[in-house]
C-alpha cells in the first residue's frame, strides 16, 4: 500500500484535450430512443467523458473533509449539518459535467486511497442488467464507513435526459454510534439536440438519522420559469416530533448555510418580493436554454457557512469540465500496475485511449469490451452458470430494510487470483 502518492503529486491535468462534440448529428442516433431505457441502447463514445461511472461515484469523496468534520463534533444537530453539506457536495461535481461515463463492465472495479483526506475506497460492478454499482469507503483511523450502491436509470425526454439515481446511501458515524441514509437527486441534461448542454438537479433528498430520528430534508428546485431557482436547495432539519431545529439554504454548484428558522423566515418576508407569474409556454423543438443567472445566494444576516466550492481549474472546460479530484481519478501512478486488481477501471483501453485523445481507437476498444462482454455472457448461459460477484454480496440493508449490496471484505488484502478477464 506504501505506493499511493500524496495529493500533491497527482496529476492536475489530462494528457489530452477534449475534441469538438460539434460535428455529431445527435438526433439521428435519438430519435430511435423517445422514452426508452438507455442502459440498452449503445451510444457513440463522443458522448462520453473518459471515466467509468465507478469512477464518478467516487467523486463523491471528494468533499471527505465534511465526514471528518460531522465525526468531529459532539453536538447532533451541527453532525447532521455537516452530514447534509456533505450530501449536497456528492452531487457538486456534477455541474456542467455534460459528458456520460462509460457503463462499467460486469466485475469491473475501482479502488482509491487518500492518505490526506483518510479514507479508501472500492467500487465493483455487480450487476449489468440493470446496472448496478456497489461502492464502500472507510476511514483509516476507523472513524466512518461510507457505501451504497446506485442503479442510475436514464430516461430519454425529447429535448432531455433525466438520470434518476436508484439506491440508498448509508454514512455511519462510528464513535458517535450513527447512521444516516438518503438517495440522491435526479438528474437532468437539457438540450441533447440543439442549444448548449445544462445540467440541473431536482427532487427532495430525505437524510435520516436512524439513531436519534432526526431527518434533514432538502428541497432541490427545478429551475422554474424564470430561472430564479437554478441549482436552488432549500430545506430543514427537524427533530423526530417534527420540531425545526435549522433551516439549510443554498445552491448545489455553490455553497450551503443553515441559519435559525425565525430569522430565516422574518427575513424571507422582509426581502422577497413574491411574484407568481404562470407562463404556459408551448413545447416546441428551440433549445431549453440555460436561464441566466448571475445572482448568487443571498445570505440571511446570522448564516454559518456549511460548504464551499472549490473553484475548477482553469483549463476545465477544456476538460470535460473535470475538478481537480476528477482529473486525478483515471492516472495510473508509478508501482500502482503491480498492486491493483486487473478488473480496476484504470486498465481499461477505452478509457484510457479517450483521456489521451485517440478517439477512434477508443471506440474501437470500446466495441470490442462490449462484444467480449456478451459472448462471456453467452457462455455463461450454455453452461447454467450464474456470475458471482467478488467483493460485495447481495443483502438487505439493515437501517432501511431495502436491497442493498454489501462489501463482504478482503479486497484490500490483494488477493486478486481468479478474476475474471475482462478487458
Amino acid at each position: 500500500e506504501g505506493v499511493f502518492c500524496p495529493l500533491s503529486s497527482v496529476r492536475t491535468s489530462l494528457p489530452a484535450p477534449m475534441f469538438s462534440r460539434n460535428t455529431i448529428s445527435v438526433f439521428s442516433i435519438l430519435k430511435k430512443c423517445i422514452g426508452q431505457e438507455l442502459s440498452k441502447i449503445t451510444m457513440p463514445i463522443v458522448f462520453n467523458e473518459p471515466l467509468s461511472f465507478l469512477q464518478r461515484i467516487t467523486e463523491y469523496m471528494e468533499h471527505t473533509y465534511l465526514i471528518n468534520r460531522a465525526c468531529s463534533l459532539s453536538d447532533s444537530t451541527e453532525r447532521m449539518q455537516a452530514v447534509a453539506a456533505f450530501a449536497v457536495s456528492a452531487v457538486a461535481s456534477q455541474w456542467e459535467r455534460t459528458g456520460k461515463p462509460f457503463n462499467p463492465l460486469l466485475g469491473e472495479t475501482y479502488e482509491l486511497i487518500r492518505e490526506e483526506q483518510g479514507f479508501r475506497l472500492v467500487s465493483e460492478q455487480v450487476s449489468h442488467h440493470p446496472p448496478v454499482s456497489a461502492f464502500h469507503a472507510e476511514s483509516l483511523v476507523g472513524d466512518f464507513v461510507f457505501h451504497g450502491s446506485i442503479y442510475p436509470k436514464l430516461k430519454f425526454w425529447g429535448k432531455s435526459v433525466e438520470a434518476e439515481p436508484k439506491g440508498t446511501i448509508t454514512l455511519e458515524l462510528l464513535k458517535h454510534n450513527e447512521t444516516y441514509t438518503w438517495t440522491n437527486p435526479t438528474c437532468c441534461v437539457h438540450n441533447i439536440i440543439l442549444g448548449k448542454l445544462w445540467i440541473e438537479q431536482y427532487g427532495t433528498v430525505e437524510i435520516l438519522n436512524h439513531s436519534t430520528g432526526d431527518k434533514c430534508v432538502l428541497n432541490f428546485k427545478p429551475c422554474g420559469m424564470f430561472g430564479k431557482e437554478l441549482h436552488t436547495v432549500e430545506g430543514y432539519i427537524q427533530d423526530k416530533s417534527k420540531k425545526k431545529l435549522c433551516v439549510i439554504y443554498g445552491k448545489w454548484t455553490e455553497c450551503m448555510w443553515s441559519v435559525d428558522p425565525q430569522v430565516y423566515e422574518s427575513q424571507k418576508n422582509d426581502c422577497y418580493l413574491v411574484f407568481q407569474e404562470e407562463v404556459d409556454r408551448a413545447v416546441n423543438d428551440d433549445a431549453d436554454d440555460m436561464p441566466d443567472v448571475q445572482e448568487t445566494v443571498s445570505v440571511v444576516p446570522g448564516s454559518t457557512l456549511l460548504w464551499r466550492i472549490d473553484p475548477r481549474p482553469a483549463h476545465s472546460s477544456t476538460m470535460y469540465n473535470f475538478t481537480n479530484f476528477a482529473m486525478s481519478l483515471n492516472e495510473l501512478e508509478p508501482g500502482m500496475e503491480g498492486i491493483l486488481a486487473p478488473t480496476d477501471c484504470r486498465f481499461r483501453p477505452d478509457i484510457k485511449a479517450m483521456e489521451n485523445g485517440n478517439m477512434d481507437e477508443a471506440s474501437q476498444e470500446k466495441e470490442r469490451l462490449e462484444e467480449k462482454q456478451r459472448a462471456a455472457r453467452k457462455e455463461r448461459a450454455k453452461s447454467n452458470q450464474e456470475w458471482s460477484t467478488r467483493w460485495f454480496q447481495s443483502g438487505t440493508n439493515p437501517y432501511t430494510g431495502s436491497q442493498d449490496w454489501i462489501y463482504s471484505g478482503g479486497y484490500f488484502n490483494r488477493n486478486y487470483r481468479n478474476l475474471p478477464d475482462i478487458y
